[in-house]
């Protein structure tokens, strides 16, 4: 796998962001969208090392595309300069929470973990229950020594405590969050060398798997709401 192609790519479609150039270039998206799929799928041999739920996907299938929906933007866009791709056990769907993978040049590449998406009411309750339940368990998870150093628990969230829980709950400051996630910044260099960025990346979704794990017991029984 070569991530230069796709770092290349990436950088040349923010510089010319239109579809006359898109289409005119589309042997290069589809060289660095390979290249990206190879990428994820040794990405994905690593994490199976401690997550085998994950293997049966095919990374084309959890990949996301660049075009942008810009019907209620500023920005008029028409791509996204990025390749992201979210792994878990149900491939790309927001629930059950995976490791997800951004590239996109100009050091703006992470790696995440948990619940990015909080528009769904029933996901944002189940999780705030499960805290409210489990604040010791929680409170152990987000303050042990490895997960202090590498992330610090972000999300969209509330000015106030739910009245439901009380205003002076010991996991309060959780519990306002709609959505609960991690992002681990990863600088272009270190995508120069994909077979070590691939260590790295599974070592980093390794210490996010107690995060993902703890999301997804608050989670059971979650039902994707119907189209």
């Amino acid at each position: 796998m070569d991530t230069k192609i796709i770092l290349e790519y990436l950088s040349a479609l923010a510089a010319n962001n239109s579809r006359e150039w898109y289409h005119a270039n589309k042997d290069s998206y589809k060289a660095a969208n390979a290249e990206f799929e190879k990428l994820l799928q040794a990405l994905m041999l690593e994490i199976g090392k401690f997550d085998s739920s994950i293997l049966h996907n095919s990374p084309k299938d959890l990949t996301f595309k660049i075009v942008r929906d810009t019907r209620f933007s500023h920005d008029k866009s028409p791509y996204n300069p990025a390749f992201r791709a979210h792994i878990s056990s149900k491939g790309k769907l927001p629930v059950p929470v995976g490791y997800y993978l951004m590239v996109k040049p100009g050091s703006q590449s992470f790696l995440g973990g948990g619940l990015f998406a909080d528009m769904f009411k029933d996901a944002t309750r189940m999780v705030r229950d499960y805290i409210a339940g489990h604040g010791e368990e929680w409170e152990k998870l987000i303050h042990g020594t490895e997960f202090e150093k590498y992330f610090t628990v972000q999300g969209t969230a509330l000015k106030k405590v739910p009245a439901e829980y009380g205003k002076e709950h010991p996991q309060g400051e959780y519990l306002k969050f709609k959505s609960w996630y991690l992002e681990y910044p990863i600088k272009d260099e270190e995508l120069a060398d994909a077979e070590a960025f691939i260590a790295r990346a599974a070592e980093v979704f390794r210490l996010m798997k107690p995060f993902n794990d703890f999301l997804n017991r608050a989670l059971e029984g979650f039902q994707m709401p119907a189209r």
